[in-house]
């Protein structure tokens, strides 16, 4: 077999309709958009979420709640998930990025207490729970908060 030889599976695909080609074709004149109407203009139809007139749900529904555009977005990770890290490690946001532990940076890092640590760690981030910080200094580790 050979490139020029490659063809599609059989029925596989089907022509285009051929529109506007004689009354004969049976798409011919009005091409099946029959007479008149929003249908049959061009860039005709209705957009999304249109309800003929009627006030459309969305509009309907009341208006609930805000955004606040101060809010903080931590990086959170448990206390448990440090003991992947080597002993003696500087755990740092960047550290943390890239073995795994965290997705990405965004506003900070934030170390919880759940599970515990074996690994002496030194912690830099910017932000540490009461509990995180007794068990990581229970390890024999520190924690500096930046």
């Amino acid at each position: 077999m050979k490139l020029h030889e490659l063809q599609p599976a059989a029925g596989s695909t089907a022509a285009p309709k051929r529109l506007g080609r004689g009354v004969g074709s049976g798409l011919g004149k009005t091409s099946g958009k029959g007479h008149k109407g929003a249908k049959a203009r061009s860039g005709g139809g209705k957009r999304p979420g249109f309800e003929g007139g009627q006030m459309p749900l969305t509009r309907r529904l009341p208006k609930r709640g805000f955004t606040n555009i101060y809010r903080k977005e931590y990086a959170i990770v448990n206390v448990s998930a440090l003991n992947a890290l080597d002993d003696g490690t500087v755990v740092t946001a960047e550290v943390l990025r890239d073995n795994g532990l965290i997705k990405d940076v965004r506003d900070s890092v934030k170390i919880l207490g759940g599970g515990e640590l074996t690994r002496k760690l030194t912690v830099t981030v910017d932000k540490v729970t009461a509990s995180a910080k007794e068990k990581i200094e229970a390890a024999g580790g520190k924690v500096e908060v930046k």
